[in-house]
């Protein structure tokens, strides 16, 4: 499989961030800004470092950005710039663009005018964190689409000790399917859980299903402690 490319332009604190988990993940990364110095640190650890104004479409363009598979746009507070950056990238070509917003407003231009994905880390983080305490026996989530969310839930309900799928019915009961159940001490992992496999106390049970039944069952948990 062809290795794919990817482009980080601002290297702010997300677009750092950024630079780093694609470098620690073995990826070749090109990265643009302004700001000498930031280049600079990244010179030698990077495929292409280049300092540029990310509002410069012939810049952009002799870099062939609209050859790159993924391109992460992390312009800070100028949201002019990030906007004007979003567009150029999208009018070159590139195949998929990651935009950073500000604000409510900004992720909505953003949105409109191409980004592929818009995200907001500070809000983004801030949801996780208030969602979890709201719901602490889910411990991971992830929103696979519109539909469909996969959820980790720990079992803490003394209903649930010792019983097997088949006896718990998620399915009918919660409208949520399980995929995967992870011992307390993680030394047992059951990737292909079948209807007659036990639940244990503590299990971590990865199940998959609309958002408002893995809320239902996480809270018919919490009142069965």
């Amino acid at each position: 499989m062809a290795k794919e490319s990817y482009a980080v332009i601002g290297l702010g604190q997300f677009g750092t961030a950024i630079c780093e988990s694609l470098l620690e993940a073995g990826q070749d990364v090109l990265i643009v800004d302004h700001n000498e110095e930031v280049i600079n640190d990244f010179a030698g650890k990077v495929l292409r470092a280049v300092i540029a104004d990310a509002e410069d479409e012939e810049a952009l363009r002799d870099l062939s950005i609209g050859d790159f598979d993924h391109v992460y746009i992390s312009i800070g507070r100028n949201v002019e710039a990030s906007i004007m950056a979003t567009l150029i990238v999208k009018e070159l070509g590139a195949k998929h663009i990651i935009s950073r917003a500000e604000n409510e407003r900004h992720a909505k231009v953003l949105d409109r005018i191409g980004a592929d994905l818009v995200v907001r880390p500070e809000k983004d983080i801030a949801e996780r964190i208030v969602y979890q305490q709201l719901h602490p026996n889910i411990t991971n989530y992830l929103q696979l689409s519109k539909m469909l969310t996969l959820a980790d839930v720990v079992v803490r309900n003394k209903d649930f000790f010792y019983k097997t799928l088949e006896q718990l019915d998620l399915t009918n009961r919660f409208g949520v399917n399980v995929i995967l159940i992870i011992s307390r001490d993680e030394k047992r992992v059951n990737q292909r859980p079948h209807a007659q496999d036990v639940i244990h106390p503590y299990d971590r049970i990865t199940v998959v299903g609309r958002i408002e039944n893995i809320e239902r069952l996480e809270e018919y948990l919490k009142k069965g402690k």
